[in-house]
C-alpha cells in the first residue's frame, strides 16, 4: 500500500553548483555525493525538515537521465517518489488499472532499495518511483 511521499527527483547538469546555489538560498549541511561511475550518474540527498530532493547528474550519452536533461533541460524535476510497504502488490495494482510502468518488476535504485517507476505519461510527463520506505 501507498504510505506517503518520499522525495522530489531533480535532473540537474552539475550538482555541485546546483547544492552550491540553493544555499544561497537556504542553510543546510552539505550533503555527500554518491558517484555511480558505472551509469556515469552521480547522486546527492538533501533532507530538510522531513522532505527529501534527490539531486541526480547524468554525463552518459545514452542514460534515460541524460537523454531527459537534453530533451526537457537541467534542473528540472525528473520524478516524485511515493513510499510503498508493498512494493511488488502495488506494481501489480497499478499495471492492473492500465498505469504503463517502465518497470515492470521491482529492482533495486541507486539508494539500495526496490523501486519501480511509471512511464512519463501516467502523470503528464513526470514519472513516478514506487520505493521501499
Amino acid at each position: 500500500m501507498i504510505k506517503g511521499i518520499g522525495h522530489l527527483g531533480i535532473v540537474v547538469a552539475d550538482i555541485e553548483k546546483s547544492l552550491a546555489a540553493l544555499s544561497e538560498i537556504m542553510e543546510f549541511e552539505k550533503p555527500a555525493i554518491k558517484e555511480f561511475p558505472e551509469k556515469n550518474i552521480r547522486c546527492s540527498v538533501l533532507e530538510v525538515d522531513g522532505v527529501a530532493l534527490e539531486f541526480l547528474e547524468d554525463k552518459s550519452e545514452d542514460g534515460f537521465l541524460g537523454k531527459f536533461g537534453r530533451k526537457r533541460g537541467h534542473d528540472a524535476i525528473h520524478h516524485f517518489c511515493l513510499l510503498s510497504d508493498d512494493i511488488e502488490a502495488d506494481v501489480d495494482d497499478l499495471k492492473q488499472r492500465g498505469v504503463e510502468m517502465m518497470d515492470q518488476k521491482p529492482r533495486i535504485g541507486l539508494r539500495g532499495k526496490k523501486i519501480a517507476m511509471t512511464q512519463p505519461q501516467a502523470f503528464n510527463g513526470i514519472t513516478i518511483e514506487l520505493s521501499e520506505p
